[in-house]
């Protein structure tokens, strides 16, 4: 077990959302995305996986299939294996999301 303080963790790139690795077993991944102003992760899916996005910073919109909705602080959204999603960052501030899927798609099967 390991502890990590996400408040100190967060690092943003001027040209695109920046993807701050957390942890990564076999069996998930937990990310921090980071977005300036006007980044967005485009719309995509994950054939065997679920996802999450839970607002730690700032407000996002997410895209889940055909809804859309803007969260905040403490607010989470998920998406199903194969459903597509998406985050964009619209307000004028950072955003900073705590993301994790599982299983890791990454991570090499035998």
């Amino acid at each position: 077990m390991a502890f990590v303080d996400t408040r100190t963790a967060a690092r943003f790139a001027a040209d695109k959302l920046s993807k701050v690795g957390l942890f990564e077993t076999e069996h998930m991944f937990c990310d921090l995305y980071c977005l300036e102003a006007g980044q967005a992760q485009k719309l995509h899916a994950h054939a065997g996986a679920t996802k999450f996005y839970f607002v730690l910073e700032g407000r996002v919109r997410v895209r889940l299939g055909e809804q859309e909705r803007e969260l905040s602080r403490g607010e989470l959204a998920w998406s199903a294996p194969g459903e597509a999603h998406g985050v964009e960052n619209h307000s004028g501030a950072r955003a900073v999301l705590l993301v994790v899927m599982g299983p890791n798609p990454n991570a090499r099967r035998a």
